[in-house]
């Protein structure tokens, strides 16, 4: 089942100025090794990594105006947003690239 996900994650691509992001997990455990409860993870994380971009957004003249970001970056996300899109176990979020906040170098 893994390698069925990974491959249709692979064919997935965003239209247009859409980003792919797979939204970080919490630290669930300190460096001590103790385990933190739910309710002491707070928030969710509102840090990702792109997993797929696509080819941008048209100007009204047809040309097609880039994404500003690339496979692999972190970005920084909205508290709330996004459309959330399951693959196998993996949930990933759609955002259009104006909704990113940023990203880190």
């Amino acid at each position: 089942n893994q390698s069925i996900a990974m491959s249709t994650l692979a064919k997935l691509i965003p239209l247009a100025d859409r980003v792919l992001v797979k939204r970080l997990v919490a630290q669930t455990k300190t460096a001590g090794g103790i385990l933190l409860p739910d309710a002491a993870l707070g928030e969710k994380q509102n840090e990702g990594t792109v997993i797929a971009v696509g080819p941008g957004a048209r100007t009204p003249e047809g040309k097609i105006f880039p994404v500003n970001v690339n496979v692999g970056d972190k970005v920084l996300l909205p508290e709330y947003g996004g459309s959330a899109v399951k693959i196998g176990e993996e949930e990933l979020f759609v955002f259009k690239e104006f909704e990113l906040l940023g990203k880190f170098e």
